[in-house]
């Protein structure tokens, strides 16, 4: 009955045993036969179910493995190109910022060597420095992102966290400061208006505030005497003017652009002056544009602040995603 058994169920049990009757073997087997074909056996049925359960077993993990794989690739496909693309953006634009401020220094020729004295006060420069660090900035984050480097990774989002620490302890500093931020302002204008003939840039600053605030001067317009070209004592025809961007209708016949309109306008008293020129100073305007728009710029201020936490925790997703494969793979 073993016999049968053994051959009906594991068929090659027979190809390694001849049952023929030979004449160095009897015809009837010894007991000791019949126990190894019951170890062989129970060996044979064990390793089958073992089989089996291995099988499956080993289907269901490799099938949660996988499908736990694709769900988490998904998300870190969608993280790793946002902020690819993210980065790239500002990449461009930090170039494009980078190329302005060339463009500014070449085509007031700050590099030649009667001017390259004066390269560290000009706006230009502070514009070129925004650019290059912006670009530097956003292009480690990119390739970081694109190449999966831990390295660029980790570099890009502390950077990112000291700007937004930067950015939180200066809105505080201005906030507790505003008389010395306004001091400040004050030095920074009347140095502007100081060499407002010989820096286009910054008389570029100066006529767009005084345009758009309808303002002259830093306090009034008596301000501009600190011009050596508008001073009383100048010997060019400018000398007690103030700027035409100062003029209350600098465009005669709404056309043409009068410069001569604020000539000898410091020599006016202040009822007489005030049909022609802006009286108030432009820091009493700008005091007031802030006050009017305070809740955009912290509303602008906020949304800046949000995309910067936004990167950082991306990126801190993105390599945690970097880690993960990287232990599963």
């Amino acid at each position: 009955m073993w016999k049968h058994l053994v051959v009906k169920g594991v068929p090659w049990m027979s190809k390694k045993r001849d049952r023929t009757p030979t004449e160095s073997s009897p015809l009837i087997p010894k007991p000791e036969n019949t126990e190894e074909d019951e170890e062989e056996l129970d060996h044979v049925t064990s390793e089958c179910q073992t089989g089996t359960n291995n099988g499956r077993d080993g289907n269901g993990s490799t099938f949660a493995r996988f499908q736990a794989w694709m769900n988490y690739s998904l998300m870190d496909y969608f993280l790793k190109y946002s902020l690819f693309l993210c980065n790239l953006t500002f990449t461009v634009l930090g170039l494009v910022v980078l190329g302005l401020g060339m463009w500014g220094l070449i085509s007031k020729e700050s590099f030649a060597q009667e001017r390259i004295g004066s390269i560290g006060t000009d706006p230009m420069l502070t514009v070129m420095t925004v650019g290059v660090l912006l670009t530097l900035l956003c292009l480690t984050g990119c390739v970081g992102a694109l190449r999966e480097n831990c390295c660029l990774l980790k570099v890009f989002s502390a950077t990112v966290l000291v700007l937004i620490s930067a950015q939180v302890l200066f809105a505080i500093v201005a906030y507790s400061l505003q008389d010395q931020i306004g001091d400040y302002l004050r030095s920074g204008m009347l140095a502007a208006m100081a060499r407002y003939q010989d820096d286009l840039d910054l008389r570029f600053i100066t006529d767009e505030i005084q345009i758009n605030l309808q303002c002259c001067g830093a306090d009034t317009y008596r301000d501009w005497e600190i011009n050596m070209y508008y001073n009383c004592s100048a010997p060019g025809v400018l000398a007690c003017g103030v700027p035409a961007t100062c003029c209350v209708d600098p465009l005669e016949n709404g056309t043409v652009w009068n410069s001569q309109c604020g000539v000898g306008a410091q020599l006016l008293d202040e009822f007489t002056a005030q049909s022609v020129i802006f009286l108030g100073g432009c820091l009493g305007g700008i005091s007031r544009w802030i006050e009017q728009h305070e809740g955009l710029i912290g509303t602008v201020g906020i949304i800046i602040v949000g995309v910067q936490i936004l990167a950082v925790f991306i990126t801190t997703r993105v390599l945690e995603s970097i880690k993960w494969h990287k232990v599963h793979a």
